[in-house]
């Protein structure tokens, strides 16, 4: 695995938003976003595939949106009405469509809801 670097991350009030962004190396055009709360296993939040479809973990749709730019090594997630459940480590990641596994992560980055 090769990691990168994610950015936006922060402390916010409950209700509050962030964007979270990544870069990948390259053309990358299935991507995901995954997070890990303490003492809670790794899980999925979204991903999106190179025509534009999304899945979403049921508790952030309609709150969060995963987008990614044209050249698709830009990956992004808008998370709107956050809530204290929502805090944890945020990880990125990026593989070719037809490869089984991620092959970039990012490093993680903390997202803490107060309130």
């Amino acid at each position: 695995q090769m990691q990168v670097a994610e950015s936006g991350g922060g402390s916010v009030q409950a209700g509050g938003s962030l964007r979270l962004s990544c870069e990948f190396p390259g053309y990358n055009p299935c991507m995901g976003w995954f997070r890990q709360a303490p003492g809670k296993e790794r899980e999925g939040v979204a991903n999106i595939v190179s025509d534009g479809g999304t899945w979403y973990r049921g508790s952030v749709k309609g709150r969060f949106t995963i987008s990614q730019d044209n050249t698709k090594n830009n990956l992004y997630l808008l998370m709107n009405g956050l809530k204290p459940e929502d805090t944890g480590m945020y990880f990125c990641a990026a593989r070719q469509c037809y490869e089984s596994s991620y092959k970039y992560w990012g490093q993680g980055i903390q997202v803490t809801v107060s309130g």
